[in-house]
């Protein structure tokens, strides 16, 4: 399959945003490999993907830090992923 094209909401925006002011060099170079293999193949790599069951879609989460999940949709027909957030635990409200 071709590459998918990899969008952010708001939130993730400001969470990347967040992460990269706060100078935590590994996190910063995990949300690079993240966003290159969201790119690839969003269902494997680096994180521990996981698919969340209980969402509508195909959501899945990848480890950032021990706190901080990447969350993300896969729409296959549309061959796109959406950055959901990138700070906090996808259960945090």
């Amino acid at each position: 399959m071709g590459k998918y094209i990899v969008q952010l909401s708001k939130r993730a925006l400001k969470d990347l945003k967040a992460i990269k002011k706060s100078g935590r060099k590994l996190d910063m170079e995990k949300v690079q490999t993240f966003l290159i293999e969201l790119e690839k193949h969003p269902r494997t790599g680096a994180g521990s993907p996981e698919q969340l069951k209980y969402y509508d879609g195909e959501v899945w989460s990848r480890e950032l830090n021990k706190k901080d999940r990447f969350v993300y949709e896969i729409f296959k027909e549309e061959v796109s992923v959406t950055l959901i957030q990138s700070l906090g635990h996808y259960n945090d409200k």
